[in-house]
């Protein structure tokens, strides 16, 4: 260590005493404040013991005044406590005495239940003994009931197996016989689809040759078409074969009469048109896939079918005797069809020819709402007399009414008289018969009543004369 010369007297000092009298200066101070704290931690001790011992005291003054006053409470216990057992002992006697009378009671009623126990014993003794004699014929009765129901049951079991065999057997052979009938008629039934199928390959046959004739084609629609007008409307509503144009001898296949207020019924021509050629040669265009074909097929229909339709409007449409339309029935709906799918064809008939094209479903929902109307016309026409009808309700139902309220307070009378008559008629009555012994043989009680039914009995019910009249009408 390198030497330190001190700055006041001039002298070389060591750096480590140096630092040792700095640490050593240190510890002196900690050691200083160390002190002054435990001076004044012990002054509070100190302090807190004078002022525990304070209240140590105090609280020994009032443990010696509770003392004396506990001493005192002890002395006033000792004189109730004497007092007690005085009155205890005068009390004992008492009870004494008591309990000497509820022993002598409790002694008198041991020995009579010992009588009553005993006379019990005997009799349930008795009683065992009468039980179960009674119990073992009982057992000897039950026993050959029991033997009887036995027999019997083998011998009803042995009949109904009898007839259980009787009836499968009948069964079994009714079922045979019929499942035979069955085959034979299902067999019977194939012989005649055959023939059937026969018929309709005829027929098919039969159809092709009446569709390649013009005039039976049309007579097939025709039918058709008096077909579905039977169906919907009246004889009365139509007409076959009518000359709509006066004074032409053109006459349409069939005309619905439309009413007219405050006037004669129109007509309404409906004709039935088939070109069966010119849909045949369509119909082989579209099976052939041929394009030109087909719409040449198409060309050539829709000019049929507007020729068809000029031909109606020029015979049978006259206004006013008849509607400023009619309607061409095509007899099938594929036709149908086709007319429709064409553009500008229903169109161009119903501006130029007034001509509307109706399938066989469009006929029927026409015709439907015809006859629609036809009701909606008639209902107009009865609109007057069901006005006068209902008018005259109207007038007769004050009177119904007061008549149904006459009938009510009536019948509410008559009821009031039968439950005073349920009620207090019968509470009089009972009380007449309550002295009289009713007969305890039930059969000879029915036997005196059915000897009455015999004689004619009169009942006579006074009745309130200002109820009387009343009851009367009820």
């Amino acid at each position: 260590m390198r030497a330190v010369r001190w700055a006041m007297g001039g002298m070389p000092v060591d750096t480590g005493i140096l630092i040792g009298v700095a640490a050593l200066a240190a510890v002196c101070v900690l050691l200083s404040a160390v002190c002054v704290v435990l001076v004044v931690r012990l002054s509070r001790e100190v302090r807190e013991g004078r002022e525990r011992a304070d209240a140590s005291t105090r609280d020994a003054e009032r443990l010696a005044a509770a003392l004396d006053e506990l001493a005192a409470t002890g002395a006033r216990a000792d004189a109730s406590l004497a007092a007690l057992l005085q009155r205890a002992a005068s009390d004992a006697a008492v009870d004494a005495e008591r309990f000497d009378v509820v022993a002598r009671e409790f002694n008198r009623s041991v020995v009579r239940m010992d009588a009553l126990r005993r006379e019990v014993q005997n009799q349930l003794g008795q009683n065992r003994d009468v039980m179960e004699a009674k119990i073992g014929e009982v057992r000897t009765t039950v026993d050959q009931q029991l033997g009887l129901i036995r027999e019997d049951n083998e011998r009803q079991l042995e009949r109904m197996r009898l007839t259980v065999d009787e009836k499968l057997q009948a069964t079994l052979e009714n079922r045979l016989a019929r499942s035979f009938k069955q085959v034979s008629d299902q067999l019977e039934a194939v012989y005649r689809g055959l023939g059937d199928m026969q018929g309709i390959a005829a027929g098919v046959g039969d159809l092709k040759r009446v569709l390649a004739n013009v005039k039976t084609r049309g007579m097939l629609g025709e039918v058709q078409l008096g077909a579905i007008l039977a169906d919907i409307l009246a004889p009365e509503q139509y007409a076959r074969n009518v000359a709509t144009r006066p004074g032409s001898a053109e006459r349409v296949e069939f005309a619905v009469k439309i009413p007219v207020e405050g006037a004669d019924p129109v007509w309404l021509p409906i004709d039935a048109k088939f070109p069966g050629d010119t849909y045949e040669h369509l119909r082989g265009a579209m099976e052939a896939g041929d394009t030109d074909r087909l719409a040449a097929a198409r060309k050539q229909l829709e000019q049929r079918i507007k020729l068809e339709a000029k031909d109606i409007s020029t015979k049978y449409i006259s206004v006013p005797e008849t509607t400023n339309f009619a309607i061409m029935f095509l007899p099938f709906e594929g036709l149908y069809a086709e007319v429709v799918d064409t553009p500008g064809l229903i169109e161009s008939l119903q501006r130029d020819y007034q001509v509307s094209v109706a399938g066989p479903s469009t006929m029927a929902a026409i015709l439907n709402s015809l006859q629609m109307s036809y009701q909606s016309f008639a209902f107009q026409r009865r609109a007057d007399e069901i006005q006068r009808v209902l008018s005259a309700v109207k007038a007769e139902l004050p009177r119904y009414q007061a008549a149904l309220q006459k009938a009510y307070d009536q019948i509410n009378r008559a009821g009031s008289t039968v439950e005073s008559i349920m009620t207090t008629r019968t509470r009089a009555i009972e009380r007449k018969l309550r002295s009289v012994t009713a007969m305890e043989d039930e059969r000879e009680a029915a036997r005196v009543f059915e000897d009455d039914e015999s004689v004619p009995v009169a009942v006579e019910v006074e009745v309130d004369e200002q109820d009387a009249p009343g009851e009367a009408d009820a």
